[in-house]
């Protein structure tokens, strides 16, 4: 772990059109190392999001909070949140062509090492980054957190570069298991090297400590877990180790 860290804001642009407003970390290094997109709850490119990219920066790695909404903006009204979201579903495209252009952004600080790439994301991001590594985006690590797992069109064989890690709390209500159990035939079928965690008494929202605030606010089924949150983090850092710092 390193404790000397720098931060700082990057404006992008999308094929699409939107500007997006990525917050990079990484820490101080005079050689490039492995870079990480960080997908953010439909929450948007909040806080934690921008916690989360810290503790990368503190593991050894560049990593960039990606914006999927445009101009970060953030909300903690699920009503907002799930309007925003919906309008990145209108496109069948705008997911996958936002992620990309922030991990082309990631990958052209000059603090990165372009060939060790890796994504992680939480609820909608997690979506977000499955269907990036989906269209074969030069990933070699992909891990989600209490992700919509259900793909913008399966994937097909050869194209997924990634090793796929599944962070899944048992009672999540919004992501059944049928749907976990889809996503195992689907990354089977194509011949992709998966693994699938599920977490006791973990609900949707487990790896964030808001997540009780949250639900309560909405009336949506959240929970914070701290000890599934110690876990699947442990085992990301185990994965993103493997592919990215061998």
């Amino acid at each position: 772990m390193t404790s000397v860290i720098k931060t700082r804001e990057i404006q992008y642009t999308a094929k699409d059109g939107s500007t997006l407003i990525g917050y990079f970390a990484a820490p101080e290094s005079t050689t490039p190392v492995a870079g990480v997109i960080v997908s953010p709850e439909w929450w948007g490119r909040n806080e934690y999001t921008e916690q989360r990219a810290r503790e990368l920066a503190e593991h050894g790695y560049a990593a960039l909070a990606i914006d999927m909404y445009g101009n970060k903006k953030v909300t903690t009204e699920a009503t907002q949140a799930n309007e925003w979201m919906t309008e990145t579903f209108q496109d069948p495209e705008t997911i996958v062509t936002r992620a990309f252009a922030g991990l082309e952004t990631l990958a052209a600080q000059t603090e990165v090492n372009q060939a060790k790439l890796g994504a992680i994301g939480f609820c909608y991001g997690g979506k977000v980054i499955l269907d990036l590594a989906r269209a074969g985006a030069p990933l070699q690590a992909v891990a989600t957190f209490h992700a919509n797992l259900s793909p913008k069109s399966p994937a097909e064989e050869g194209k997924v570069q990634a090793e796929i890690l599944v962070l899944h709390g048992e009672l999540d209500s919004m992501v059944s298991f049928e749907d976990v159990a889809n996503f195992r035939e689907e990354m089977h079928a194509v011949k992709v090297n998966h693994e699938v965690i599920i977490f006791e008494d973990a609900k949707h929202g487990f790896s964030n400590p808001l997540a009780d605030e949250r639900a309560k606010a909405n009336g949506v089924d959240l929970g914070y877990n701290a000890e599934a949150e110690k876990q699947s983090l442990e085992a990301m850092y185990e994965l993103l180790a493997h592919h990215l710092k061998a």
